[in-house]
């Protein structure tokens, strides 16, 4: 492994960390905003479409051809998603929003 690897790798890491915190920060984002949205359905996909654009746009200008770089990529996407679960996970003491079945 030469210089540039050694330093391209761990840039290729945090750029799909960066990648997933857009896209899944975004998702949360729309989620929190949907009922003031009057078409929410409308803005989920739209959501969903320019989300899944910059992913994959970023994925294939970081990683290229090299299958290594998109290995760690998608790791770098997926702790991401474990972080923006993790931070926006609702509190213990409930939020209030929790489903209810009786009127």
């Amino acid at each position: 492994m030469n210089m540039n690897e050694t330093l391209t790798l761990p840039l290729v890491f945090l750029t799909g960390g960066l990648l997933g915190a857009v896209f899944f920060g975004g998702l949360w984002w729309t989620i929190q905003h949907r009922a003031s949205c009057p078409r929410p359905a409308l803005s989920f996909v739209l959501s969903f479409w320019l989300r899944s654009s910059v992913a994959v746009a970023g994925f294939f200008l970081v990683s290229g051809h090299h299958w290594e770089r998109w290995l760690l990529c998608l790791l770098g996407f997926v702790v991401a998603r474990l972080v923006v679960t993790w931070l926006t996970r609702p509190s213990r003491g409930g939020t209030g929003h929790e489903a209810s079945h009786a009127p």
